[in-house]
Formats: C-alpha cells, structure tokens, sequence
C-alpha cells in the first residue's frame, strides 16, 4: 500500500482543478429539498456535465462510458469535487454507487450495455429495494415474493427506506424466489414504470422526504433483467454491500471533515475554543477522520487489485459512524443555546444526520457481527 499519489494522479487532480474553476462560475442554486422534480433536474444536469467532460464514472470501463482509470483517481475525483463544493452526486447515488458497480461485477454483457451507459450520462436515476418492514438489520428474512410465469417474475410485497424511489426509473430489487433464508433471494432489475408499484414518501426527522416506501402488487418484471442465477441474489447483494459500505461513504467522510473544521471556526468565535476539554475533543475527531481517510486509501488499493471492496469497508463503515456520532455530540454541547441561531443550522442537521448512519447501509451491530465472523474467525 502507497499513501502517495503518483506524478499521472497529480497531474490528473491538477487537471480536474482547473475544470471545476470553470465549471462551477455557473451552476445554479440548489432548489428546494421537496421540489424532486427541481432536484432531479439539477442532479442529473450536472451529472451530464461530467460525463460530457470525462469525469463521469473516473474508474468504469471506457466500452460503458466511463474514463477507465483507476479507484485511486476515483478517490481524487471525490477529494477535489467535495471540497470545491461541486453538487453532490443527489439523486443519482444509488445508481452510481451501488447499482451501477454491481452490474458492472455481476450483469450480463447486455444489461451492462442497457444500462451503465445511461447512469453515468444521468439518464437513469436507481433506487434500491432492500429493506422491509420485517426485514431490516435481518435483510435475509425478507419476505417480498417473486413467482415465475413465463417470462416473468410476478412481484408481490413492500419495501421501505427506498431513497429518491419518487424520482427513480429502476430499482435495484431484492425478491424471495423460494423458501431458504439466504438461498432462496433473486435480484432483479425492476423498472419503476411497471403497472402495479406505488411509491409513498416519508417524512424524516429533518423534514426531508427521500425515503419512500414501495408496494408491489402483481408487478411483472421481465425474467431477463434478473442479474446473476435465481436463488443466488444474495451473494449479488453482498457485492452490491461492499461497494455500498466500502466506498460510497468518502464524499460523506470529506464532508464531515469540512464540517469538523466550520465547527473549529465557529468555537473560536463563540469563545468555546478557551476550554481545554473541546479542544482535545476537537483534536481526537481531527485525528480519527485523518486515520479514516488513511483506510480509505487502503481500501482503495485493495479494490485496485481486486475490483471489490474487501471487508475493510465494514471497518470503515462503523468506524466513521462512530466518529460521525461523536462530531454531532460534540457540536450539541459547545454550541448549547446557540443551537436555535441560523449559524448552527448545519451542524443541527449534521446531528440528525449523524443519526441515520449507524443505521443506514447495515447498522454497527451488523458490522461488528461481519468484522467477528469474517476477519476474525469468531463463531457466529
């Protein structure tokens, strides 16, 4: 493992700078959080900018529309649009981050052609239907039932926690073909389009709506776009998981460190910076996001070599959602009553935020049960 980057990725991040300068001068405001008509104009506007300027998909393969370079680039690309302050990659995430990856690991040469190419142009916006009502942390005992009839599945069931699926045009679907636990799951590609799903936004303690819950009710879904053998989805979805938890967490660990910083600024102003005891907070989450981006790094090389993200991303993952906690905490209590002012709006959210995270994406008591099992050798 090499913490430094190469002359040919300097060089890369140099050139990627001076795109984003220009680039940037015209990008409009943001619109509202609930407009998702407005939201999903400006995510997906943007995204068809950096393909057209090739930097969409940095590490995908070229026949699919991508750049062809390496995680590490990719890493940089993520570094560099995060702290210019470039929009976010928004509704197009779990395309890009999970979907997309997956299919690229695990498709056929006919659904990658179909579809990867229109994610990264921004033409497709994914969903992902993973969780259930019942099936949550215990993703495995997911009850959404898939039938084959000719050349169909017909789907009948509900999902829950689907980001942007009120935007989405597919979604990455997880269905039970038969009655084993983890040997009776299939993964589908299902088009939001198709008669029989209803989608039902929520509202989250932030006020946002992203989260929808999905129902399925005889949805016929073509036997073609299941990815991988029937019955084995759940070893898809556990690459679909690495990608998820291995690295589509570094935009969120850049901005945490942005943040950690406004806060440092905010304490200098507000005179919280003369106690001894912040500061030395402040200085451990400074340290722990500085050893996460390190492991970031080193998890990189690791999918360099091999093309998925090894267990160091369940590291990552429940590392950072600790850190992620401590920062909410930490800013609660030295801003105290200068939480109702209008200069801490950001870190009230980066709080409830940071709430979500030990949950999202496999909940820490998921991750230390996978660190036990698979690196340390422990029994179940």
């Amino acid at each position: 493992m090499d913490l430094r980057y190469t002359d040919q990725e300097l060089a890369f991040r140099d050139e990627l700078r001076g795109w984003l300068a220009h680039a940037l001068e015209d990008v409009p405001d943001e619109p509202p959080r609930d407009d998702w008509a407005a939201r999903r104009e400006f995510d997906t506007s943007w995204q068809r900018r950096l393909f057209d300027a090739g930097y969409a998909g940095i590490d995908w393969p070229r026949e699919f529309g991508g750049r062809g370079g390496t995680p590490t680039e990719q890493l940089i690309f993520l570094e560099e649009t995060t702290r210019a302050g470039a929009p976010y990659v928004g509704v197009n995430f779990v395309g890009l981050l999970h979907a997309g990856p997956t299919l690229a690991a695990e498709a056929s040469d006919e659904q990658r052609a179909e579809h990867l190419p229109k994610i990264l142009r921004g033409d497709e916006v994914w969903c992902q239907g993973f969780s259930e009502p019942g099936a949550g942390s215990d993703l495995a005992s997911l009850q959404t039932k898939a039938v084959r009839d000719g050349e169909d599945y017909v789907v009948n069931g509900s999902k829950i926690w689907t980001s942007f699926a009120q935007v989405a045009d597919y979604c990455e679907l997880l269905v039970r073909t038969d009655t084993p636990k983890h040997k009776g799951i299939t993964w589908l590609i299902c088009s939001m389009s198709l008669p029989g799903i209803e989608v039902r936004p929520l509202k989250t303690i932030q006020g946002s709506s992203e989260f929808s819950e999905v129902f399925f009710n005889d949805v016929r879904v073509p036997a073609i776009n299941r990815v991988g053998d029937e019955n084995d989805g759940w070893r898809v979805a556990m690459v679909t998981f690495s990608f998820e938890r291995g690295t589509a967490f570094v935009s969120e660990l850049l901005d945490s460190m942005q943040l950690l910083k406004r806060l440092v600024e905010l304490c200098k102003r507000n005179g919280r910076w003369e106690d001894a005891g912040v500061r030395r907070e402040l200085a451990h989450l400074s340290c722990d996001f500085d050893a996460l981006w390190a492991l970031t790094k080193r998890n990189i090389t690791q999918a360099e070599r091999s093309g998925i993200p090894g267990p160091g991303g369940s590291v990552f993952k429940l590392s950072y959602s600790e850190a992620r906690h401590k920062l909410g905490d930490l800013a609660m209590r030295v801003l105290d009553e200068a939480t109702l002012s209008g200069e801490s709006e950001e870190h009230i959210r980066g709080w409830m935020h940071a709430m979500s995270i030990t949950i999202a994406a496999g909940t820490s008591q998921i991750q230390r049960n996978i660190l036990a099992e698979r690196v340390l050798g422990l029994p179940r």
